[in-house]
């Protein structure tokens, strides 16, 4: 079915003649009387532009593209206008600044084919307006209406949490991570709907921890003093089998100075420098290594989290209470760096700090220097660790530095890097066969 055509028409009328004849003293007889002219439509001008979904169509599928065409002529302006329809459930989310989210397609070179770059929101009444010109200077304008499927309850992709949040100060280490509410079978389609930029461009790319949690991470660290920004351009978006991601969200945050720690644990110091200067030598104890529980990964760790006060039970790394390698202890000025139970944190009872290696597989440090790290660091700071047999595990914490940058870039979906200058996302977002 076509799309309404706005062409110039023009009615024309025709008279009807009407002949009386009159003689005296008869009456006249009923003179026979011409069909009534009927207005007639000129032919469409201009070229003839072609739309799909099609005019009228009903529960579309979010992630089908949008699709302009025109023959005979180059396309001059292409608009899609979404509202909420009256299939749409209440308990929907929707865009945040829905009139920020730009809806935006790719022109083919010679200016004949349009393709949208993003889904469709769910549930929503959509209008495409299109127009074209031939190269007489005859123009067109097609409009055509159509409606989306309603992404229903429990079956709508929704964001979790997410790694850093809009507003945050990190290191140049600094992953972004993304949680998901519900698993992710088309991992291509969620990678390319998600939108790294940065004031200075490099590349980088997606990796996926299970099937909720995706993982961007540059080629190698940001460069420091910059900002960068997220967009989550996941309304629309097929997660798995009729599953719609119902809303986007935007992330902007600032990397800010660089700072890389440095760690070689017979050495039993740790060096911490700022903007390539050393700042800090920090005398440390690490783990005693009688067995692998206790011994300090090596690796490139990330700062996580950190606590002024932070209680350290043994049993949430999987060391039950019955066991003679359980403890628990009370410790300050502590931040995480692996989620198998490393930290750096002030041990004012180690009396070996800076001499030996005595501790279950944190750093420990003086009550002094603990709390200067605590204070200094920023969520995505550099941990370089060396000198154990004990390799920081990729998926360790944050040790996605752990993983070659070949072998990250082969573990995302789309097999391609994304350069974060803007340009877009490595391939489409749209559903596959379409």
């Amino acid at each position: 079915m076509k799309g309404r055509v706005c062409a110039p028409r023009r009615l024309v009328a025709v008279a009807a003649a009407v002949a009386l004849a009159a003689t005296a003293c008869t009456t006249p007889a009923p003179a026979p009387q011409e069909p009534a002219a009927t207005p007639s439509e000129e032919p469409e001008t201009g070229p003839r532009i072609t739309v799909t979904p099609e005019e009228g169509a009903a529960s579309v599928a979010p992630n089908t593209p949008v699709r302009v065409s025109v023959e005979e002529g180059s396309l001059t302006d292409v608009r899609v206008e979404q509202s909420p329809s009256e299939e749409r459930d209440e308990g929907a989310g929707t865009a945040e600044d829905a009139e920020e989210w730009e809806f935006t397609g790719t022109l083919s070179e010679d200016g004949t084919r349009w393709v949208s770059d993003w889904n469709l929101d769910p549930g929503s009444a959509v209008t495409v307006r299109a127009s074209a010109e031939d190269e007489e200077g005859q123009a067109s304008e097609t409009v055509v209406e159509f409606s989306t499927e309603a992404a229903v309850p429990g079956r709508r992709l929704e964001l979790a949490s997410n790694f850093p949040n809009s507003g945050d100060t990190v290191g140049v280490g600094m992953p972004v991570i993304v949680n998901f509410d519900l698993p992710v079978a088309n991992k291509a389609q969620v990678e390319n709907s998600m939108e790294v930029t940065s004031e200075q461009e490099v590349e980088g790319a997606w990796n996926w921890v299970g099937d909720k949690t995706a993982v961007f991470r540059p080629r190698e660290y940001w460069e420091p003093y910059q900002e960068i920004s997220v967009d989550l351009r996941l309304s629309g978006v097929e997660a798995s089998d009729g599953v719609y991601g119902v809303e986007n969200h935007r992330l902007e945050f600032e990397v800010g100075r660089e700072l890389v720690a440095t760690m070689h644990v017979p050495d039993h110091e740790m060096l911490v420098e700022i903007d390539g200067e050393p700042v800090r030598t920090i005398p440390v104890s690490n783990g005693e290594a009688s067995r692998r529980f206790n011994t300090t990964t090596s690796g490139t760790h990330l700062t996580m989290e950190k606590y002024e006060s932070l209680v350290m039970d043994a049993a949430t790394v999987g060391i039950p209470e019955d066991s003679p390698d359980y403890y628990k202890l009370d410790v300050d000025w502590a931040v995480r760096t692996s989620n198998s139970g490393e930290f750096t944190h002030a041990a004012p009872w180690n009396e070996r700090i800076g001499s030996a290696n005595t501790s279950n597989g944190c750093t420990n440090m003086s009550v002094e220097d603990a709390r200067w790290f605590y204070e200094t660091v920023l969520m995505g700071d550099v941990l370089e660790t060396t000198g154990t047999d004990r390799e920081l595990e990729w998926d360790n914490g944050w040790g996605f530095y752990q993983r070659p940058w070949e072998e990250w870039l082969a573990n995302s979906a789309t097999g391609e890097p994304q350069v974060t200058d803007g340009s877009g996302t490595p391939g489409p977002v749209h559903g596959e066969g379409f």
